[in-house]
């Protein structure tokens, strides 16, 4: 098979993965772990480079192109790393139970779960652009911050759920088994986090 017969098949397979993330996420989680391919890493690289482009544009807020390429560089390489420390965290505290993984297909796993992020930072970043603070404490300004925190709250159990997902079958973790493996794994992405804050790549974690 050709490389671009591969990529569009790869391209297939990524859009009905993001279909059944929000449809079947736990079906679609076991076709990850059995079928997934690497390939499918370049699309998700290519929703996110879109979203990094955009921040940058709208943190620099002016045409000035080293300082946009910069600054997507720096957004780019803090969100892989967050990727690979993560992947990396979840194999070693998977290990305290004996239990072992693919690390590419714990990383493709993984990256799938950047989706809701993705999303939630993308609408924050248009409404910042649409909609800039200070807003107002009117009616409808309220209405707009509780629509905000509903959807805010949607994306996060939807992040949560393809988390543990993630963990149940990259790992075949159980349930208690997994809240241990996250809970081991949160002070090393909380260093992570802490550590792009203070480079001023994040100013929100992105996991």
């Amino acid at each position: 098979m050709d490389r671009v017969s591969q990529l569009i098949i790869d391209g297939v397979n990524f859009g009905r993965t993001l279909i059944g993330l929000t449809t079947r996420p736990y079906q679609t989680y076991r076709m990850i772990v059995s079928h997934g391919k690497s390939g499918e890493l370049l699309f998700i690289g290519l929703l996110l480079s879109g979203y990094f482009a955009l921040a940058s544009i709208v943190k620099i807020a002016a045409f000035r192109p080293f300082l946009l390429t910069q600054q997507f560089v720096l957004l780019a390489l803090g969100a892989a790393s967050g990727v690979l420390f993560a992947a990396a965290s979840m194999v070693v505290m998977g290990s305290l139970f004996r239990k072992t993984a693919s690390f590419l297909t714990v990383i493709l796993a993984w990256s799938y779960t950047l989706i809701p992020t993705v999303l939630w930072f993308f609408a924050t970043s248009m409404l910042y652009v649409l909609l800039p603070p200070p807003r107002t404490t009117s009616a409808m300004g309220i209405l707009f911050s509780l629509l905000f925190i509903i959807f805010s709250a949607s994306l996060l159990w939807w992040k949560v759920t393809l988390s543990y997902l993630t963990l149940r079958f990259t790992l075949k973790l159980d349930l208690v088994q997994a809240i241990l493996v996250g809970i081991g794994c949160a002070p090393i992405m909380t260093a992570w986090a802490i550590g792009m804050y203070r480079l001023g790549v994040f100013k929100v974690p992105f996991l």
